[in-house]
């Protein structure tokens, strides 16, 4: 610690940009226990929504990433019908919204959705349609506005991720920004969908690729091989760094890249924690990767299962290692300059937004001083 920590009040309504969320890990359990309602899903662990939230949290925490993703047989379950995604989304918007977050990219594997009978594209459409109805009624709340798009996911474990590019591709204008692979990385190599990648890059879309989470650095030399512009976690950069007991740091061929190329870590350091990746906050790399001048980003990866917000994950790094107000300001201008929003909409949300927002946070901390 360099100085006392931050306000979270303070860090809740600076202006934030998140990257990493997943939909299907954000719902509020009241939600999840009203549409199972709806839906005759009767499979859910508890009603009660206290407990709902406590046994995701516990299930979560288990130090494995397959056990982790082992949680989500529930979030999915109730996500099958056009009205849930609808809300869903405008429910994660205006969440977002509150939490100080003036861009997302929230991320989901239509794939996932169709359970029930629904087409790709309505299972999109859906998900678009609640994101603008969610940003609405946050303006409407009294928010900051909020731009939320969407990164259309393949699961690694399937066979789909064709058609996910394909579906991806035919709603580019509508608010699909981008291209992910997620699911269990060991066993799974996302190079058997090589064409696939190809095909995007070749199209000029943006890709951001699951990799160095639950599987090391050759998770990571294959998604930048495939063209990821993005690492989704990256964690296990931190394999390819050594310090010598001087104290002198030594990075491997490969973080000298990502750190030369400037390549985005997608880091979510609660769920780091819960998947095994890092042992603690305290323990996790990101204050290494920080100091060393990374591309480094904070993000929530799942809202519900880690029980964090992004100003909780922001506030929880300032405690364990005093960020203050001007890191975290470059965290958030990392991701926005990251982010896959057209150059012109990146630029404007930097000088018209968080910028001044942060310099009306700082004159209010010299106001208390």
């Amino acid at each position: 610690m360099t100085g006392p920590s931050l306000d979270p009040e303070l860090i809740r309504r600076a202006p934030k940009v998140l990257l990493h969320d997943h939909l299907d890990g954000g719902l509020r359990p009241q939600t999840i226990i009203e549409l199972a309602g709806q839906q005759g899903y009767q499979a859910l662990p508890s009603t009660d929504p206290v407990e709902l939230a406590r046994w995701f949290r516990r299930g979560a925490d288990q130090k494995s990433l397959e056990l982790y993703l082992e949680t989500f047989e529930h979030t999915v379950g109730v996500l099958q019908t056009a009205d849930a995604l609808v809300r869903v989304a405008a429910e994660c918007a205006e969440d977002l919204a509150a939490d100080g977050v003036v861009y997302a990219e929230v991320r989901h594997a239509p794939e996932l959705s169709t359970q029930a009978g629904l087409s790709l594209d309505e299972v999109v459409e859906a998900i678009l349609g609640g994101f603008r109805q969610g940003a609405a009624r946050a303006v409407a709340a009294g928010r900051p506005p909020i731009v939320v798009r969407f990164l259309a996911t393949a699961m690694r474990q399937a066979d789909r991720a064709s058609e996910i590019a394909d579906l991806a591709l035919r709603h580019r204008d509508e608010g699909v920004v981008g291209f992910d692979i997620a699911g269990p990385e060991a066993g799974y190599p996302p190079g058997r969908f090589a064409a696939v990648f190809q095909r995007l890059v070749h199209a000029s879309f943006h890709l951001t690729l699951h990799a160095g989470e639950g599987y090391g650095l050759p998770s990571i030399r294959e998604a930048l091989d495939l063209g990821a512009e993005r690492l989704g976690h990256g964690v296990r950069i931190i394999d390819d760094i050594r310090i010598d007991p001087d104290g002198t740091v030594r990075l491997g061929p490969l973080a000298a890249y990502v750190r030369d190329r400037r390549i985005p870590l997608e880091l979510c350091p609660t769920s780091n924690v819960h998947t095994g990746a890092a042992a603690s906050i305290e323990a996790h790399p990101f204050e290494l990767l920080r100091r060393l001048r990374f591309r480094v980003t904070v993000n929530t990866d799942n809202r519900l299962m880690s029980n964090v917000s992004l100003s909780s994950e922001l506030a929880a790094l300032d405690t364990a290692f005093g960020l203050g107000l001007d890191e975290i300001e470059w965290l958030t201008l990392n991701a926005m300059k990251s982010a896959f929003l057209p150059f012109d909409q990146r630029l404007a949300l930097i000088t018209d937004t968080i910028k001044p927002g942060f310099a009306a946070m700082r004159r209010e901390l010299a106001a208390r001083a």
